[in-house]
Order: C-alpha cells, then sequence, then structure tokens
C-alpha cells in the first residue's frame, strides 16, 4: 500500500484531495490513465488531437504541460506580460514536469521586445565548480567514466541558473507583482496533481537510479513502488521553497540555509561526492549574450550563441542548405532528406570542433556563418548520395586551429516554452536539468541537474586540447536552441524543442517545414523527424528508410520524442504543440 505521508514532508496526497481534480477533464477518447487537462484547455487539447493549431488574437502560451500552460494563461489574461508568464509556467513546470526541469538546472532565453523591436538573450546556463578540474569525469588511469557513473550523484551538478534567470527576466520586463507568480505552482505543491503518464513511464523506466537517494526514493518510489498515472501527489517541500523565493528573492537560494543544503547534498553523496560549493552559488550570475541571428529565404533567424551551439548549428545547416530549392523538392522527396542530413552532418562536424563557452575558448562564430564558407561547405552537397566522410572545415579564425573534437554525450530531456503575449512582446526559452531526473538528488523538494556531464569528459585527444572540456566557471556547451524568426523587423514564428542534441534537427526541421514547405505550426512540429548528425540517419517512421539506403546511409528506427512547441505571429496567433508529449498550446 502506498505511503500516504512521506519524510520531508513530500509525497502521495490523501484521497480526500482527489475530489479536486474535478475541474479537469481526459482528453478526447482517453481512457482513465490519460493526463488530465483543465476544463478551461479542452478544446486546446481537441484542436491537438485533431491536428490543428490552436489560434487566439490576443495572446498565446505553449508549453509541455497543461497545469503550467494554466498558470501562465492566467498571468496573461490578467495583463502580464511573456517575461511574468514565463516564472509561473516554470515554477509548475518544475513540479509537474521535474524530470525535465526546474529550480535546479539552467535555461536559456531570447526575448524579442514590442515597444522597441530589440532582441536580447540571457544565459541562465549553469557553471562549473571553481574546484573542478578538467579530469573530473575521468578515471584514476584518465579513462573517460562511464555516464550515468558520472550522472548519477554529486559529480555532476553544476551551479544552478534559473532562479536567477526568472528574477532577471522579470527585473527587465515583468509588470505583474513577483511573489503572485508563485501561487499556482506553491497551491499544487501543497494540495497535489494527478502524476501523468509520461513522468509515471519515466519513473518506472528509472527507478534504480531514483532509488539510490533516500529523498529522491521517498519521493517517486514511496513504499517502495514507483508513481503510477492518476496518483496525487504533493510536495510540501517545493512548496516552502517556492514560498521563499517568492518572499526574498533567488538570493534565498544563492545563499543561507538553502544554499547550505544544496551543498551539503552535493558534497556528501554517497559513492559519487561533488565539488559545489556555498561560494559557487553566491557568485553566480545570469549573462545577457549578443543574439545570434542568420538570414534564412525571407526571415531572420535568432536564437542563444555559446555557450550554446543551438543558434550557430541551425544556422549553418539553413546556410547551407539555402541554394536548394527544398519548396520544389518537399518533404516527401527522399533528395530533400539527403539535403538536410548532410547539411546537418556537416555542421555537426564543425559544432563538435569549434563550439564551447567562448568566455574560455576561442569560437570562430562569424567564420562559421560567413557566407563564403556556407557557399564552399554547400557545394559538397551537390552530389546524389550519401557523404561518404564528413570532417570539420576551416572557417576563417584569427586563432590555432588546433583542437580536436568533442567527446561529450548528450541524451534527450528539457522542455520548452513559447510565449507571446499582448504587448508584442515574444519569448523563446529553453529549459533543462540535463539528463532525466537530472542528477537524481534532491533538496528541498526540487532536484538538482547533471548539467556537467555536457562536457566532454575528456579533456585532450592526441594531445590536442578539447574545446569543451570541463574548467572551473565554464559553461557547457548546449544544444539548447530557443529561436524567434522575425520578417522585417517582426516576430512571425517561436519556437524551440527539449531533446539533447537531436534539438538541432527538431528545430531546423520545423523552420523548413514552415519557411519552405508552407505548412501550419501544428502541421510543422508534428511531421515526422528525419534526424543525421553523426551519418547515421535516425528514423521516426519508415516511409524513407529504404530510399536513404540507397544513398548510401544506414538507418535507423527510433522513438524521437522531441517537445516542440510553436507560434506563428500573424493577423492571428497559431500555436502548435508537439504530439509526442503532453504540452498544449492556448491563447485567447
Amino acid at each position: 500500500m502506498r505511503a500516504l505521508f512521506l519524510a520531508l514532508g513530500i509525497g502521495l496526497c490523501s484521497p480526500a484531495l482527489a475530489q479536486q481534480a474535478a475541474d479537469t477533464v481526459a482528453p478526447e477518447g482517453a481512457g482513465a490513465g490519460a493526463l488530465q487537462v483543465p476544463g478551461l484547455l479542452a478544446g486546446a487539447q481537441a484542436a491537438k488531437d485533431a491536428g490543428r493549431p490552436v489560434e487566439a488574437e490576443n495572446w498565446m502560451i505553449a508549453a509541455a504541460h497543461p497545469l503550467a500552460v494554466e498558470a501562465g494563461a492566467k498571468v496573461l489574461r490578467a495583463g502580464g506580460t511573456a517575461a511574468d508568464a514565463m516564472v509561473a509556467v516554470q515554477a509548475v513546470l518544475g513540479l509537474v514536469e521535474p524530470q525535465s526541469s526546474g529550480l535546479g538546472g539552467g535555461a536559456f532565453l531570447v526575448w524579442h521586445d514590442g515597444a522597441s523591436g530589440e532582441i536580447t538573450t540571457l544565459d541562465g546556463r549553469e557553471t562549473a565548480p571553481m574546484e573542478a578540474t578538467p579530469t573530473l569525469f575521468q578515471d584514476e588511469t584518465g579513462q573517460p567514466l562511464e555516464f550515468f557513473d558520472a550522472v548519477v550523484g554529486g559529480r555532476s551538478v553544476g551551479t544552478p541558473g534559473t532562479p536567477a534567470l526568472l528574477r532577471a527576466a522579470h527585473d527587465r520586463w515583468g509588470q505583474a507583482a513577483w511573489p503572485g507568480l508563485f501561487a499556482d505552482a506553491i497551491r499544487l505543491a501543497e494540495e497535489g496533481f494527478a502524476v501523468s503518464p509520461r513522468l509515471a513511464s519515466l519513473v518506472q523506466g528509472d527507478a534504480d537510479r531514483l532509488a539510490r537517494f533516500p529523498a529522491t526514493r521517498a519521493y517517486f518510489l514511496p513504499g517502495g513502488e514507483p508513481l503510477a498515472v492518476g496518483d496525487r501527489l504533493r510536495n510540501t517541500a517545493y512548496a516552502e521553497t517556492l514560498r521563499v523565493l517568492a518572499n526574498d528573492g533567488p538570493r534565498a537560494f544563492y545563499t543561507g540555509e538553502i544554499a547550505a543544503d544544496i551543498v551539503a547534498t552535493v558534497q556528501g553523496a554517497p559513492g559519487n561526492p561533488g565539488v559545489l560549493t556555498e561560494t559557487d552559488l553566491a557568485i553566480y550570475r545570469v549573462k545577457e549574450r549578443p543574439a545570434l541571428c542568420v538570414p534564412y529565404r525571407s526571415y531572420e533567424v535568432c536564437g542563444m550563441g555559446p555557450p550554446s551551439s543551438g543558434a550557430s548549428t541551425v544556422g549553418q545547416i539553413l546556410g547551407l542548405l539555402s541554394p536548394f530549392d527544398l519548396a520544389g523538392l518537399g518533404p516527401d522527396e527522399p533528395e530533400a532528406w539527403r539535403l538536410i542530413g548532410d547539411a546537418s552532418r556537416l555542421a555537426f562536424a564543425d559544432r563538435g570542433r569549434y563550439l564551447a563557452d567562448n568566455e574560455f575558448v576561442p569560437v570562430p562564430l562569424k567564420g562559421l556563418l560567413a557566407p563564403d564558407y556556407l557557399k564552399s561547405r554547400s557545394d559538397l552537397l551537390r552530389g546524389d548520395d550519401a557523404l561518404p566522410q564528413v570532417a570539420p572545415g576551416r572557417p576563417e579564425f584569427d586563432h590555432a586551429l588546433n583542437w580536436a573534437d568533442d567527446q561529450s554525450i548528450e541524451l534527450p530531456s528539457t522542455s520548452h516554452v513559447s510565449i507571446v503575449d499582448g504587448y508584442g512582446n515574444a519569448l523563446s526559452m529553453t529549459t533543462t536539468i540535463e539528463n532525466g531526473f537530472g542528477s537524481r538528488l534532491m533538496v528541498r523538494g526540487v532536484l538538482l541537474n547533471n548539467e556537467l556531464t555536457d562536457f566532454s569528459f575528456a579533456s585532450h585527444d592526441e594531445g590536442r586540447p578539447i574545446a569543451n572540456r570541463v574548467e572551473p566557471g565554464k559553461r557547457p556547451r548546449s544544444s539548447m536552441a530557443p529561436t524567434i524568426l522575425r520578417r522585417d523587423g517582426a516576430p512571425v514564428l517561436v519556437l524551440g524543442s527539449p531533446g539533447g542534441s537531436m534539438i538541432i534537427g527538431y528545430v531546423a526541421k520545423t523552420i523548413i517545414a514552415w519557411a519552405d514547405w508552407g505548412m501550419d505550426v501544428q502541421e510543422a512540429v508534428a511531421l515526422p523527424h528525419l534526424v543525421n548528425r553523426f551519418g547515421p540517419y535516425d528514423l521516426e517512421r519508415p516511409e524513407h528508410a529504404a530510399a536513404l539506403r540507397g544513398m548510401g546511409y544506414a538507418v535507423s528506427l527510433t522513438k524521437l520524442t522531441s517537445g516542440l512547441h510553436a507560434i506563428e505571429v500573424g493577423r492571428t496567433l497559431k500555436g502548435g504543440a508537439d504530439p509526442r508529449r503532453e504540452g498544449l498550446a492556448y491563447g485567447e
């Protein structure tokens, strides 16, 4: 029998609280184990199920869980900005989708300002502790650790950036009172929410790792049993953490008792302690970075520069494809996917060698995106078959090109939020704790990230340094690609996705589907994925498998669980939510 009350004040709700689900509905045709959707969002769920975009006149939000969408919608309906709504959304996501993002992680945010027309990007990425060294993820013989030997425990935990990012965005662009933005998340944490099918499935699949630490085990495996779909789950420890953040701001997270508890948990993790200190937390700062914008067709595609590789790699893929008539080929033509696949391979080869935190290593962004360089790389695509070999290019660079290729591992998790408010502001934010359930360490109701495993485990290769190696204070390279497309200075498409290094392919495909193939946002996010990063072609469906094999590709049929959320901005707003996950788009 499941325990009703768990250690640390977090666990399953009493049966009486289940009555509070009466104002929710299941998706049409869904069984008892389906995700419960608030009644307000029933139309949004129906549109998604039918493959139609959601339309609205004034504002729109698309996020990964209906309860988070509902919280953001309340803020927008009351006159809040996209920045205000994002705070409410993230606070709820950290509760109902804890495996993907939360206060213990980091995020990248791209903002189009409706008043000034300016694009701003904020870097809330985690940082390596000051005591971290390039050999952090190597054994005593200098060999890289196995991935989960590095991930599970304190060694992988970087300094969280999300709490500071929430406040930085609110200080710049918010107008609602800060404390009230946490009200829905606090209420849900105290009263409980219904465990979704996705959360239950992921807990089941990760039970052995979640069981390693008492607080995590008590929350996700009450009574030794994994959470089940529909269980009413509460997290009063998280509610208290949010209440402190609401009342005292993020300083209370980065100093004092919360910071001390985080550090004690990281450093005391049995079998795999980390090196995070209270000083690392106290000195953390969000950084404004120059937006990285590239042309594609009649659009300007804007995103996050280093330490993200998202905008530069998406930009390279699109730049390499610009000379080709993808519109004439269409999505059903295997030749289109040959071009997209090999353009992606070329861009990923450059990404693996050159992309890292550019405060620590020089990154040749201008060279990688220079028209002459892109043309020389694009010319390699003029053939009939898969490129037999792909290697990094030699972009114009005012430093020595003596980098080795990166050896980091990125597994899919993460979450994405797209918002357009009634003031013409547009926000695209990708947020993460990295691997599903992060480090598996839980502190005050918050899962801590494993973001440091986004660094290369090896520091050198044949004597050459790897740009994305671990260094104190450095931010690990990311594939997150929050993106805003603009035309004539106005936003026309706001999008992004979770998915590890697959994010780049998901975002590029969606842009092509919308810009070249004329699909609406729901069609574009739902279009079957074909992703090529390193040579083999990953396919979601088998339609093009035989043709691609005939071109020389190795082909793998696999699940490609993106979580794309996109908003088209035109005479009306149109929102699309990925059918592969539980998110919704909603607007009024």
